[in-house]
C-alpha cells in the first residue's frame, strides 16, 4: 500500500518527483558535460531541501492552496497595481498605511517596482542591483518587506518583485571579488583578456542605450579585463554557461520566497545565453534555464510563480510563456507588450486594422499553466513594435508607420492630442521611442494646458476604455501608479540630475495623495478615471467568461474603427467591442448575434444594449462586453 504524505520531507519528496522531469533533463544539456556537475547537481537539491525546510508555516499553507487551485493568477478577480515604493508612499512601513486605498479600487497584486539594494548613485532605476538579499535601505530592512509581505497576504494580496538575472552591479560582492582578480568570482561574468572576441561579439550585437552606454563591452584597465556590459557600464553580465550562476541565482530566488513573494519578475531574461554570431537575445538555453528555474520554484516554494520580462515581437515573446517542450513549464506571465502597442498605434490612426491583423494572427486563443499581464503604460518607455511585414500587410510602411506614431506622441504631428518626449533616438534606424503618462498620451494634458473642455472629456473616455481593454482581454491587468488618478506628465524630472537624462522620469510622478483623497466625488477628471477604473475591475470580478483560461478570439469588424474579440467560455461567448475613435460608429446587430452575443447584454454597465435601426450604436471610446 502507497504511504500518504505524513510530514513536510514526504511532501517535498512528492513535488520533486512531480517536476524532477521539467528540472534535471535541462541542467543536463546545459551542464552535465563539467566535471563539477555531479557536486552542483547535490548543492542545488540541498539548497531546495533547506529552503523548504525553512519555509514559513502560512507559506507551506499557501503552497498547497495554490497547487490545488493552479488558476488562481488565471481568474477574473486578478487586478494588479504597479509602483515605486519611494514615490507611493515613502519607505515599505507607510506601504501599509495606503492598503486600504488599492483594496478599495479592487486590487489583489502589488509590484513593488525594483527595491532590492541597488549600487549608489545611477542604478538604472534600480536594476542595478548589489545585494539581492537587502532591501534598498531608502525603502526600509528586509524585516519591514516581510512585515509587509505577512499583512498583504493577511488581505489575500500578492506581491510581485523584480529579480534581475542578466547582469548585477558592479558593486556587487561577486563583481569586488573578480575585479580583485578571484578567478572563481570572474568565471560568474563574461571577461576577456583581449578585445579580439568582444570586437566579433559586437558585429551582430544591438545597442540597448546607444544615447547613454554606446557598445557592450567596457574596459577596465585597472585589473586587464573587458566585461560584457549589455545595458550599461555598471551593470555586468552574468555567466550563465556556468552552473554556479545558476545554483546562486536559485538560492537568492528561493530566499525571497521565504521572505513573502508570490510573484519574481525575471528582468532581461532574453539576454541571458551568449553565442557568437547572434544578437544573443532569446537562444534556445535561455528557455532551458528558465524552465529550470521555474521547476525549482514548483518543488521548493509552488506559491510563487515567474513573470518574465521580455519585450519583444511576438514570436520571440511567446515561447517565454512555453511553447513546443517548454509547453506549460516556463513562464507562468509575461508582458502583452503587442496589446498596448496596438492600443496606443490605433488610438493614433482610429483604425484598428492593423491591430486587428497583428492579434488576431500572432498569438494562440489560449496558452498552457499561463497568461498575460496587460498593461497600457509602465515604468518604461514604448518602443514601437510594428514589424515591417505586418505593416505590407496592411499596405503601410513599416518605417513610416513608426515614425508616424513616435511624431504624434510626442505631440509634434499636427492635430496630435498627446504630449509625449522621445527616447533615446537613433538616427541611424530612425528608431525613436516615446514617453509620457496614460493621461498626457491620451489627451489629457494637452486638454487641460489649453482650456479644451471636449477634448479633456474624450480623454478621459480614452483612458477608460484602454483600461477596460487591459481588463477583457484575459490574464492580469496591471494598473500603473497614477494612472487610475489619470496624473499627467512630471516635468519636474529635468531638474534632478541623476533623472534628467533619462525622458522615462516623465511619467514616474509622485503619488498625489491629496488628489486621492477626492476620488470618491465625481466631480475631476482624476475622481472620474478612478471612479470608472474601480468599476471595471469589480465587472471583470463578476463576469466569469474573462478567466485567462478561456479562448480569445479576435474577429474582424465591419467598422474600421471598431476592435473586437470574443471570450469563448462554456457558458457562452462575450463579445467585446472598442470604439478606438472620437466619432461614433455603428455595429450591426446581426453580426454581433452571429458572433454568439445572443442575449445583448452590456457586462461592463451591466444593462441591455439597446439597438437602432438593426445597429448597435457605440459612441467616441464607447466600451462593451456583450454577452
Amino acid at each position: 500500500m502507497a504511504r500518504t504524505p505524513s510530514s513536510d520531507d514526504d511532501i517535498f519528496d512528492l513535488r520533486l518527483a512531480r517536476s524532477a522531469p521539467d528540472l534535471w533533463p535541462m541542467l543536463d544539456a546545459l551542464y552535465g558535460a563539467r566535471a563539477d556537475y555531479a557536486a552542483f547537481r547535490d548543492r542545488l537539491l540541498k539548497a531546495m531541501r533547506k529552503a523548504w525546510a525553512d519555509r514559513a508555516p502560512d507559506l507551506k499553507r499557501l503552497d498547497l492552496q495554490r497547487d490545488l487551485e493552479p488558476d488562481w493568477f488565471q481568474r477574473p478577480d486578478m487586478a494588479g497595481y504597479v509602483f515605486y515604493i519611494d514615490r507611493f508612499a515613502g519607505t515599505l512601513p507607510k506601504v501599509l498605511e495606503k492598503l486600504d486605498y488599492l483594496q478599495d479600487l479592487g486590487v489583489n497584486y502589488v509590484h513593488f517596482m525594483p527595491c532590492l539594494k541597488p549600487r549608489p548613485g545611477d542604478s538604472d532605476g534600480g536594476y542595478s542591483v548589489m545585494d539581492y538579499r537587502a532591501i534598498n535601505p531608502a525603502y526600509g530592512t528586509m524585516a519591514d518587506f516581510e512585515a509587509v509581505t505577512a499583512e498583504l497576504r493577511k488581505r489575500g494580496i500578492s506581491v510581485c518583485i523584480d529579480l534581475v538575472l542578466n547582469h548585477t552591479a558592479k558593486e556587487h560582492a561577486w563583481a569586488k571579488k573578480a575585479a580583485k582578480g578571484d578567478a572563481t568570482y570572474q568565471d560568474y561574468y563574461l571577461m576577456f583578456d583581449t578585445p579580439d572576441l568582444p570586437k566579433r561579439y559586437e558585429e551582430t550585437l544591438v545597442e540597448v542605450f546607444p544615447d547613454n552606454a554606446p557598445g557592450n563591452f567596457t574596459h577596465y584597465p585597472d585589473f586587464g579585463k573587458w566585461v560584457w556590459t549589455t545595458f550599461n557600464e555598471h551593470q555586468w553580465d552574468l555567466n550563465w554557461a556556468n552552473p554556479q550562476v545558476f545554483l546562486e541565482i536559485a538560492e537568492i530566488m528561493l530566499f525571497l520566497a521565504n521572505r513573502g513573494v508570490d510573484v519574481l519578475r525575471l528582468d532581461a531574461v532574453a539576454f541571458m545565453w551568449k553565442r557568437m554570431g547572434t544578437r544573443c537575445q532569446s537562444e534556445p538555453e535561455v528557455h532551458m534555464l528558465l524552465q529550470a528555474l521555474r521547476a525549482v520554484c514548483r518543488i521548493a516554494c509552488p506559491a510563487v510563480i515567474h513573470l518574465e520580462e521580455a519585450i519583444v515581437a511576438p514570436a520571440e515573446m511567446l515561447p517565454y510563456l512555453g511553447r513546443g517542450r517548454h509547453d506549460g513549464k516556463e513562464g507562468n506571465l509575461a508582458y502583452h507588450n503587442s496589446l498596448m502597442v496596438q492600443f496606443w498605434s490605433s488610438l493614433a490612426t482610429r483604425d484598428t486594422r492593423l491591430m486587428t491583423h497583428v492579434m488576431g494572427t500572432h498569438f494562440p486563443d489560449r496558452l498552457t499553466n499561463a497568461t498575460y499581464a496587460t498593461y497600457i503604460r509602465c515604468h518604461d518607455d514604448i518602443g514601437w513594435a510594428v514589424t515591417d511585414e505586418d505593416a505590407a500587410a496592411l499596405n503601410l510602411s513599416g518605417p513610416a508607420h513608426r515614425a508616424f506614431l513616435s511624431d504624434f506622441y510626442d505631440g509634434t504631428f499636427p492635430g496630435s492630442f498627446a504630449r509625449g518626449a522621445l527616447f533615446q533616438v537613433n538616427p541611424a534606424t530612425g528608431d525613436k521611442r516615446i514617453s509620457g503618462s496614460f493621461a498626457a498620451l491620451a489627451g489629457l494634458e494637452r486638454a487641460e494646458a489649453t482650456g479644451d473642455v471636449a477634448g479633456a472629456e474624450l480623454a478621459v473616455q480614452r483612458i477608460l476604455m484602454g483600461h477596460a481593454l487591459i481588463a477583457a482581454w484575459g490574464g492580469i491587468p496591471l494598473i500603473y501608479m497614477g494612472d487610475e488618478l489619470a496624473l499627467l506628465n512630471d516635468h519636474g524630472y529635468l531638474d534632478v540630475p541623476e533623472h534628467a537624462h533619462d525622458s522615462r522620469w516623465i511619467h514616474r510622478p509622485r503619488m498625489d495623495w491629496a488628489v486621492a483623497e477626492t476620488r470618491h466625488a465625481g466631480l475631476t477628471h482624476a475622481s472620474r478615471v478612478w471612479l470608472g477604473l474601480r468599476h471595471i475591475l469589480a465587472r471583470r470580478r463578476a463576469t466569469a467568461a474573462l478567466h485567462a483560461a478561456h479562448p480569445i478570439r479576435v474577429v474582424a469588424c465591419e467598422s474600421a474603427q471598431v476592435f473586437a474579440f470574443r471570450r469563448d467560455a462554456p457558458t457562452g461567448t462575450l463579445l467585446c467591442l472598442f470604439n478606438f475613435a472620437e466619432s461614433w460608429a455603428h455595429v450591426p446587430e446581426a453580426w454581433a448575434r452571429a458572433q454568439g452575443a445572443t442575449r445583448l447584454w452590456d457586462e461592463l454597465s451591466n444593462h441591455p444594449v439597446e439597438t437602432h435601426h438593426g445597429n448597435i450604436v457605440l459612441p467616441p471610446y464607447a466600451r462593451v462586453w456583450l454577452a
